[in-house]
């Protein structure tokens, strides 16, 4: 049954909020720092790494969300695809671990994940790292927020260097056309090195193709609501709950700053 009239994302903010440190809290006893962790581990598909951390999580997250909102669909990195999430007006959008070969390998940079989308657009965002204890969140409107302070990019149209990271051959291409940058180590968490742009910590966040809803849904609209965009190369805003659900190369970066890095990387 779809929604008659559209819940209110204020409402759910709280619920989803806990929802995320109660699973971050569950991961924990599972992680080792600098050293291999202590769930299970196992490959899926291309030799991506999955974690019993990450089975626990989903589960938990899933049962959790749905009792806050029933009439909502559900795309997790870690569930079964189904495809009646297609006909729904509202989806959550998940990733249990954003980072799990961080997560399994002892490195502080992982991140729960989880976003509710409405006809295809984040409306609420929570991501949380465990490891530094940082909370980003945002509503559509109301602001992104870190442990309760407002987020806020900066306004400047031009930085002498940039502070870039992402896939090497996507940071060389800008380097080469954008002109001097300082680059940052990549962040493992595709989520997190969104929302450090967000943070003001990195200026201009680089995604190598085929990035999934789940790595980007909650990270997109923290984005947004600090003053920064996402998108792809050719400057389109991504589109959530397809039937595909993955995206191309695509760019993070101040709303001031997007007309001229864009511009680099398309050159």
């Amino acid at each position: 049954m779809l929604l008659s009239s559209p819940p209110s994302v204020s409402s759910l903010a709280s619920a989803v909020r806990d929802a995320a440190r109660q699973a971050g809290a569950m991961a924990l006893p599972y992680f080792r720092s600098g050293g291999q962790t202590a769930a299970r581990l196992w490959y899926k598909g291309h030799s991506s790494p999955v974690t019993e951390a990450d089975i626990a999580l989903d589960t938990f997250l899933k049962g959790h969300l749905a009792g806050l909102l029933p009439e909502a669909g559900w795309l997790s990195e870690e569930t079964a695809d189904d495809p009646a999430r297609l006909e729904r007006t509202y989806v959550w959008i998940v990733d249990p671990i954003d980072g799990t070969r961080a997560f399994a390998s002892g490195h502080p940079d992982w991140a729960i994940s989880i976003g509710l989308v409405h006809d295809g657009k984040p409306v609420l965002g929570v991501l949380y790292a465990p490891i530094h204890d940082r909370l980003y969140e945002a509503r559509l409107g109301e602001g992104a927020w870190c442990n309760g302070e407002r987020l806020q990019v900066s306004e400047a149209e031009a930085l002498d260097h940039p502070r870039v990271t992402g896939p090497k051959p996507l940071v060389d291409r800008l380097e080469h056309r954008f002109g001097a940058l300082e680059r940052l180590p990549k962040v493992p968490s595709l989520a997190l090195r969104l929302a450090r742009v967000a943070d003001g910590s990195i200026d201009v966040g680089l995604v190598s193709a085929n990035a999934q809803d789940w790595d980007i849904a909650a990270a997109d609209l923290i984005l947004q609501e600090a003053g920064a965009r996402l998108t792809g190369l050719d400057g389109a805003i991504p589109v959530y709950n397809r039937p595909h659900p993955t995206h191309d190369e695509m760019i993070a970066v101040s709303s001031r700053l997007h007309p001229r890095a864009i511009g680099a990387m398309r050159a």
